[in-house]
């Protein structure tokens, strides 16, 4: 007896994706609660940064503040990008998408990553090598510095918002072990555009004061370039991450083991395959599992135990919304000789 049994359970109760939408959407809505503060207050630091940093750049004439002005200005359209990734995968599953919309969100910041990479590391590179190749010499540095330090104090008061959301979800990890193993790339994209930012702030003070102090005008081109490698850096990491995400990358490794062992532990199964596992979200998983029942059983003690197993699975596991079971007796060795 083979059966396919696709089971949608949430508090004990047998659902189609109709009534999942409920579900799907409450646990959107909890995970944009997390992220959108740290995107809010990135939006609004980087918008009056740049402001900023564009008027002391045409005061002073500094190739750093100008690509610093750029950085703040594609920083606060990366973060209008977030937050219409976090909107758009918290729409409910409708007939042409059943299981919901969280992988917009991986989409959006593939996205973040292309501008970061193209028009604030491209552009930043581009004005420094310019700068390089014809130096200026830098006029007045008191709006300068006066700049970069109000753009300092901004991004540190956003920086310290999204560090506290990315430390709560490394636990017991390392930051990059917490970068590589996330399903929520904006845990960490806002943490690092604005690490970046910050350090991107060091380089262009430097640039700008050791030019002046050695006669050097060269170094505020120098400057502009590290600023470009910092943003280009950055925008491949987040590239990296959301390309496995988007295209479609496993549970986590210590969820789908704690998965298989919850399903060999059941009494009736003979044995169970390694869970196949999809993330479709941040909180978001599906999972493919083929379970044996031992020879003998009943239709009646398959279907208890594949109910006992849903549960048990979802107690442990709630962001695995969706379970797919492909469940066969095995046969009786009776049968199998009377085959031969």
């Amino acid at each position: 007896m083979r059966v396919i049994a696709p089971v949608f359970r949430h508090a004990g109760q047998w659902l189609d994706w109709r009534d999942f939408i409920s579900v799907a959407a409450r646990e959107a809505i909890d995970m944009a609660a997390e992220s959108k503060p740290a995107i809010l207050a990135a939006i609004a630091a980087n918008l009056a940064i740049a402001v900023t940093k564009f008027v002391a750049a045409a005061i002073s004439g500094s190739s750093a503040m100008i690509s610093e002005g750029v950085h703040s200005l594609v920083d606060t359209g990366d973060g209008a990008l977030l937050l219409l990734g976090l909107k758009a995968s918290q729409r409910p599953p409708d007939d042409l998408h059943p299981f919901g919309h969280g992988l917009e969100l991986y989409f959006w910041t593939l996205i973040v990553s292309v501008m970061i990479f193209g028009v604030g590391g491209g552009i930043s590179v581009y004005e420094g090598i310019l700068h390089v190749l014809h130096p200026r010499t830098i006029g007045d540095t008191a709006w300068t510095y006066a700049a970069l330090g109000v753009a300092a104090l901004f991004e540190g008061i956003s920086w310290s918002i999204a560090l506290k959301g990315f430390v709560r979800a490394m636990r017991d990890r390392g930051a990059w072990q917490t970068i590589k193993s996330t399903k929520d790339p904006t845990l960490f994209a806002v943490v690092l555009e604005d690490s970046a930012a910050l350090a991107g702030l060091i380089a262009a003070f430097l640039g700008i004061f050791l030019s002046r102090r050695l006669n050097l005008p060269v170094l505020d081109g120098v400057a502009s370039i590290v600023i470009g490698v910092l943003l280009m850096s950055v925008a491949s990491v987040l590239a990296w991450e959301s390309r496995k995400l988007m295209i479609g990358e496993a549970a986590p490794r210590e969820t789908v083991e704690s998965i298989h062992a919850i399903a060999s532990g059941e009494a009736a199964v003979q044995s169970a395959s390694w869970p196949m596992t999809l993330q479709l979200g941040p909180r978001q998983i599906l999972v493919n599992l083929a379970l044996q029942f031992s020879s003998g059983v009943s239709s009646d003690r398959i279907f208890e135990a594949v109910a006992g197993l849903q549960r048990r699975i979802r107690e442990r596991h709630p962001d695995v919304k969706h379970i797919f079971m492909a469940i066969q007796a095995a046969r009786s060795d009776r049968q199998s000789s009377d085959q031969r």
